[in-house]
């Protein structure tokens, strides 16, 4: 019986900090809305928004950390248990860079404005790697809530798009700038807000990977898709 309710109040340990962890996941997506939209419509007072996510987002990360500390201090986990610990706390820094990024990304539209760049900036393709990242996050933290492996190998796949519209949108800045050298700074600016988005995506493939360290206890990252396609089954 002892056992059994120490058992019971870890699963209730666990379910709170997991319920933190998706507060601060939900957070960060609406950072990387709000900067995309800014963007598109070029709104100083949705940066603003992304500035005050950024407050709670940090707080979070403290938060949760402390939490994790406490639990494998009174617990002493061991085997799948330490290692769901571990990748949650992987996941909150993960999901904390990517807050950083989101908000970066505000502070640079918030230039882009105030210098009174003009509204026709090339900013579709932005946007879509923006929305592909957004959703790309959703997506690694509703297979991280349940620990669903069978969902990394798409999430990973859903990267190398991201990755894919990085690369061909610096080819397209290229263009931009070749045809009007005046236009280097605002485009530096725009390589700058891309490069964000793509890092956002390795942060989300960095959480779906955790998703297999904690289920199946394989650390599969800088390893190339057919390992993890492997690793999961």
């Amino acid at each position: 019986m002892p056992d059994k309710h120490l058992s019971s109040q870890f699963e209730a340990e666990l379910t709170a900090i997991s319920t933190r962890i998706m507060e601060m996941g939900g957070l960060v997506e609406s950072q990387i809305k709000y900067a995309i939209d800014a963007l598109t419509n070029y709104d100083a007072h949705t940066i603003s928004l992304i500035e005050r996510l950024e407050e709670r987002v940090n707080e979070l990360d403290v938060e949760i950390d402390a939490e994790l500390s406490t639990i494998i201090a009174t617990r002493q986990p061991t085997a799948k248990d330490l290692r769901m610990l571990i990748a949650i706390s992987k996941a909150t820094s993960n999901l904390e860079r990517i807050g950083d990024e989101a908000n970066k990304m505000g502070r640079i539209i918030k230039t882009i404005i105030d210098d009174g760049a003009p509204r026709n900036l090339p900013v579709i393709d932005l946007r879509y790697s923006g929305e592909l990242a957004a959703t790309q996050l959703r997506r690694a933290l509703d297979a991280f809530a349940r620990m669903d492996v069978s969902s990394v190998v798409d999430i990973l796949k859903q990267d190398d798009a991201i990755d894919r519209e990085f690369e061909g949108y610096t080819r397209k800045l290229v263009t931009y700038m070749m045809e009007d050298p005046r236009k280097i700074s605002l485009s530096m600016e725009l390589l700058f807000l891309a490069k964000s988005i793509e890092r956002i995506g390795d942060h989300c493939k960095n959480l779906a990977e955790l998703i297999v360290f904690m289920v199946k206890g394989k650390d599969v990252r800088h390893t190339s898709l057919e390992n993890v396609e492997s690793a999961v089954q």
